[in-house]
């Protein structure tokens, strides 16, 4: 039996006023990535090959995003603002042809996971045609309680629309649904808006497809899942709760999280088995760590890749861009762009390394500047195997220094050094004997008058 084709429509239009964001509030991120990237990403690992995304007027970030995040994806503007189920019409182009399966989801619910479609789309395969996700609400207050007589989805009632026997059901309605693909147009055109707001609503599928004598499922999911975003407070709420679950399954994945209540993961980090990460570490996107790598105390990761066994920090800085290589050396204070450290190369300390490669075993010496930028354009600095950089080097690109070479401390090096070379590129030192004291003399007596001339001005 071949797999059902799936069409999922993402609800996206909303413009986030609670949030007073200028943004459209599916921009705001969580983990590094847009909310309505999440769902994307959620749909497209579910086995969702159609997407079409529902989005307002002038959301030109928007589009752009979904074409970033699934170029396969159609966008389609809802010009009315007229409810859930007018918003799901917006999509009908994408309908066609008909898939076997629809599914309708909100872009402010992130955290929705793909298993939790694929078993709504077990549902559907299973004969419903229409499936509504809820969840056990530690608190029901104001959410719609869904109400099931016989294993049957009877209604989805309001909260000031229940008796109160109604209200103490705390299976609520996470607003998700999937309907069959042959059903799907047919429930969403006999939705009215005979309501109070005169709008369409999704939740009125239930009453129409039971209508229409179809059979209507539920199916449950976490509440933490399921959590949508209309406000800043809840924004930081999602975030909590996606943290947690990226550093459990980084443990459960053989990670070791010294203190993992500190720690902040990227939507997309990797992190291999036997990786450990000290407190206050932070990865942006775009970061993966290899085997038996240390990441030490507050240290921060951003479009960079770690090799097998290497050390980081503490306090190390790796911008985009940034290579470790196998058993590296990365200490405190130091700063990596854009540049490869070679295998077993050691820069350990109070170094900017930018727009530069190291080679193996190499190992350079604290205060070391890469100076890459030219106000203009950047250039690139080319550091062989086995070189030592003492410390203090000011290493002026474009320049290569050979393998094995010698760079004595305190040097400013503008040529290109050949292979096993020594360089010294400070000024001679001068000593003047006895006029050390002569100088502090002199200072002494200049902050004598200073103060005498403070306390004469009163």
């Amino acid at each position: 039996m071949s797999a059902p084709t799936r069409l999922a429509i993402i609800l996206a239009a909303g413009l986030g006023t609670r949030m007073k964001s200028e943004r459209p509030k599916v921009m705001h991120e969580i983990g590094g990535l847009s909310l309505v990237g999440h769902v994307l990403k959620a749909v497209s690992a579910a086995s969702v090959e159609r997407i079409a995304v529902v989005v307002g007027p002038d959301m030109p970030a928007l589009v752009s995003e979904v074409g970033r995040r699934a170029p396969q994806a159609s966008c389609h503007e809802q010009t009315e603002r007229l409810g859930t189920a007018h918003a799901a019409l917006a999509a009908r182009p994408a309908a066609t042809p008909v898939p076997d399966q629809v599914f309708v989801l909100f872009g402010d619910t992130p955290l929705v996971r793909p298993g939790t479609i694929e078993r709504i789309g077990a549902r559907l395969s299973a004969g419903a045609d229409l499936v509504v996700l809820g969840f056990q609400a530690a608190n029901p207050f104001g959410y719609g309680r869904l109400l099931e007589e016989g294993g049957e989805l009877v209604a989805i009632r309001e909260e000031k629309d229940a008796s109160e026997a109604e209200r103490q059901v705390a299976f609520c309605n996470s607003g998700i649904m999937g309907f069959s693909g042959a059903r799907f147009l047919e429930i969403l055109d006999a939705i009215g808006n005979d309501n109070a707001n005169s709008e369409f609503y999704l939740t009125d599928a239930v009453e129409v497809a039971r209508g229409l004598g179809l059979s209507v499922a539920s199916e449950t999911a976490d509440e933490a899942e399921v959590q949508g975003i209309n406000t800043r407070a809840q924004l930081a709420r999602v975030e909590a709760d996606f943290q947690a679950r990226m550093r459990q399954q980084a443990m459960d994945d053989g990670v070791t999280l010294v203190a993992p209540e500190t720690v902040f993961f990227s939507h997309d980090t990797v992190l291999a088995a036997d990786v450990v990460v000290e407190p206050n570490v932070v990865f942006g996107p775009g970061v993966s760590v290899a085997r038996d790598a240390v990441v030490r105390a507050f240290s921060h990761l951003e479009q960079a890749r770690v090799g097998e066994g290497a050390t980081l920090g503490p306090y190390a800085r790796l911008r985009p861009g940034a290579e470790i290589g196998t058993g590296a050396h990365i200490g405190n204070f130091v700063e990596v762009k854009n540049a490869t450290v070679g295998e077993g190369a050691k820069v350990n300390h109070l170094t900017y390394v930018g727009d530069a490669r190291i080679g193996a075993r190499s190992n350079i010496g604290a205060g070391t500047i890469t100076c890459n930028y030219d106000g203009f354009l950047k250039h690139l600095t080319d550091i062989g195997e086995d070189v030592f950089v003492g410390s203090n080097s000011t290493l002026v690109a474009p320049i290569t220094i050979g393998d094995g070479a010698y760079l004595a401390a305190g040097g400013t090096v503008t040529q290109n050094v050949p292979a096993d070379a020594l360089v010294i590129g400070r000024a001679r030192q001068a000593v003047k004997e006895g006029r050390a004291s002569l100088l502090k003399s002199r200072f002494r007596r200049a902050k004598e008058e200073k103060a005498k001339r403070d306390k004469e001005k009163g």
